[in-house]
Order: structure tokens, then C-alpha cells, then sequence
């Protein structure tokens, strides 16, 4: 029987929450003067703290409900809020795959917690017998899994997936940032049968507002009940809010955009398989692809050089560039860039 209460932090259970001015009248209409809000203006008002709006349209389309969604400024605050929430500083572990997402280890590391890595097979896919063998640490308060993931691009084994979420005693989160460019299923589906999952999502990649900061989260209500008793009052501005609605909304235009983005992929996949350069193009589930290259290193400075910025990915990958999929137009400014390579 999972308990929440059991992998929370005892100060974290203790915790009032600061209620802020909104919580206090929950009317959208009326003479304001509980906030020491400047009364002229148009962004004058603080927003929604609880980004009401938003959270129903998400809710309709991913087929939740409220309590169980958490908005944050960004995926990184959730993925800092996890921290806080299950790991006592100095004492708690978490457990990560790479390469992977860089901000799990640098939030850990930021919160004093030490990082357990399991590296990656040869396949990018969890080793599943070294991830299990920690599993019995009583520290081990948190696993960090991307799928797809960043930045080998390719999805993880369903069922690696569900065996670390059913194995594992504490809080797993997936983080599914790229999942709208993947064939595979999400794991939404699954949040009622484990307690113990946080799948979570972003309006950066897919819905292409990374301006905007805004990431989802989506768990067991008691999770998500902890998320908002310590998360900043006002944590998502107005202007965000609004901008990430009126694009959630338009899912043609998501849908198309992502189509595109999936099309250009296959196309940069054939076209940099071809070239002299390229040893290797890995499968990807992604808005981008990793490449293994005869000298990444001289190949990203010469695509600097002419204006065109990828990711030297060597220190993670060996002798790998990350290109993000563009426009034809920047595809084909890429292509006809590395083309012109002589090794």
C-alpha cells in the first residue's frame, strides 16, 4: 500500500502554506483591494494562482482531473519541487540515467542530494539489474527517467518503464518533454494505477512556447497537493498564462506543426546518413537527432563559423552533435553547410 505521508519530509508535512490574497476571495469580478496591487494599469492584477483557466482546458484534452495537475514555472521548478518535497538535504538519494537531462543532477546537486547514476546500455535503454540493485537504499528517495530522452532521442522500453514504477518504493518521474513527437504511448494513462508516478510535460517543445515557461505535471493528488503548499504563490505570470491558452487551444495548428517538425526529421535522418562526415544517425522519438561525427568538435566550430548553432554533445556522447530540427529552410542551410566539409 503506497503512503504519501511515509516518502514526504517531516518539515514539508509541517508546512503552512502562505496563502496569498487569492485564496482568501476566489471571485474574478469585484472593488480589489485586498492585494497592495497598484490600482491603474492593465498587468497591474497578480495572476491566477492557481491558473484555473488553463488547468481546465489541459484537463479536458489529457483526460484528468484538476487535483491531479500542478503548473509550473517551467519543468525545472517541478523538477526542483520534487526535490524538495521527498529529499532531505545531506541525507536523500536520487537515481538518474545517463546521458540524460542535465537539470536532474544540477537541482540535486543545489538541494544537496546525492546522485545515484546508472548509465545507459549500449542501446540507450536502462540497465535494468544495476537501476534494481539500488532500489533497497532506504536514501533513494526519487528516479529520474526521460522518454524520449535527451540526448540520445530515443524512447525507453515500455516495460523498463513499469517494472522501475512498480519495483520501486519511492517517486518516479517521467519526464515525457518529447513525447508528442513519439509513436509510444504516454504513461497519463497509467497515473491512476501508480501512486508513486509524476509524468511530466511542457508547452516549450511540441507547443513551441519555451518563452512562455510553463510545465505540467501530472500525479496522484496527494503529490500534486504537496507541489502547491510549497510552490511560489504567484509562480506562473498572467501574460504566460494566457499565451499558453490561447496555444493549447489551437490543437490544428499543434497538430500540424508537429507533423511538420516529424517530416523534416525523417528527411534530415536520410540526408545526414549520406554525408561523408556522419558515422551514425540514432533513431530518434525527438524534435532533434544525435549524430555520431569523424570530429565533432571540428564540426561544430565550423557550423558556428557560418552562423549555424547545433549542440556538441562529445562530453557526453562520444564525438556526438545534437541538431535540433528546424525549418526546410534551416535544414537545408544545415545540409548544405556540413556538405561542404572535407575531413
Amino acid at each position: 500500500m503506497f503512503e504519501i505521508n511515509k516518502l514526504v519530509r517531516e518539515n514539508v508535512k509541517r508546512l503552512t502554506p502562505y496563502s496569498c490574497a487569492r485564496d482568501d476571495y476566489k471571485g474574478s469580478s469585484g472593488v480589489f483591494l485586498d492585494a497592495n496591487e497598484n490600482p491603474f494599469g492593465n498587468l497591474n492584477r497578480y495572476p491566477d494562482p492557481y491558473q484555473q483557466k488553463l488547468k481546465t482546458a489541459i484537463c479536458r484534452t489529457r483526460g484528468v482531473n484538476e487535483q491531479s495537475l500542478f503548473l509550473g514555472n517551467g519543468s525545472d521548478e517541478i523538477i526542483d519541487l520534487c526535490f524538495r518535497v521527498f529529499c532531505d538535504p545531506g541525507i536523500a538519494k536520487a537515481m538518474i540515467f545517463p546521458p540524460t537531462y542535465g537539470m536532474y543532477e544540477v537541482s540535486a546537486s543545489i538541494n544537496d542530494v546525492e546522485v545515484i547514476k546508472v548509465p545507459l546500455n549500449n542501446d540507450f535503454q536502462i540497465d535494468i539489474k544495476e537501476a534494481e540493485s539500488h532500489f533497497k537504499d532506504e536514501k533513494l528517495k526519487l528516479i529520474f527517467i526521460c522518454s524520449p530522452n535527451n540526448p540520445t532521442g530515443n524512447s525507453m522500453n515500455q516495460k523498463d518503464i513499469e517494472y522501475v514504477i512498480q519495483t520501486f518504493s519511492g517517486i518516479v518521474l517521467l519526464d515525457e518533454a518529447y513525447s508528442d513527437f513519439s509513436d509510444e504511448p504516454s504513461f497519463i494513462e497509467k497515473i491512476n494505477k501508480y501512486p508513486n508516478l509524476i509524468v511530466m510535460q511542457t508547452f516549450s517543445k511540441a507547443l513551441g512556447l519555451a518563452a512562455v515557461r510553463i510545465g505540467i505535471a501530472i500525479s496522484n493528488p496527494a503529490i500534486i497537493q504537496y507541489f502547491n503548499r510549497i510552490k511560489p504563490p504567484y509562480n506562473i505570470s498572467t501574460v504566460n498564462q494566457e499565451a499558453a491558452l490561447n496555444k493549447w487551444t489551437d490543437r490544428n495548428v499543434i497538430k500540424q506543426q508537429v507533423g511538420e517538425i516529424k517530416k523534416e526529421r525523417e528527411r534530415l535522418t536520410f540526408e545526414l546518413t549520406g554525408l561523408n562526415i556522419t558515422d551514425r544517425v540514432f533513431p530518434s522519438d525527438a524534435n532533434f537527432l544525435l549524430i555520431k561525427v569523424k570530429n565533432a568538435n571540428y564540426i561544430y566550430n565550423y557550423l558556428v563559423n557560418n552562423k549555424i548553432i547545433v549542440r556538441n554533445r562529445s562530453a557526453l556522447v562520444d564525438n556526438c552533435l545534437r541538431i535540433t530540427v528546424g525549418t526546410r529552410n534551416e535544414n537545408d542551410q544545415l545540409l548544405n553547410a556540413l556538405k561542404r566539409i572535407t575531413l
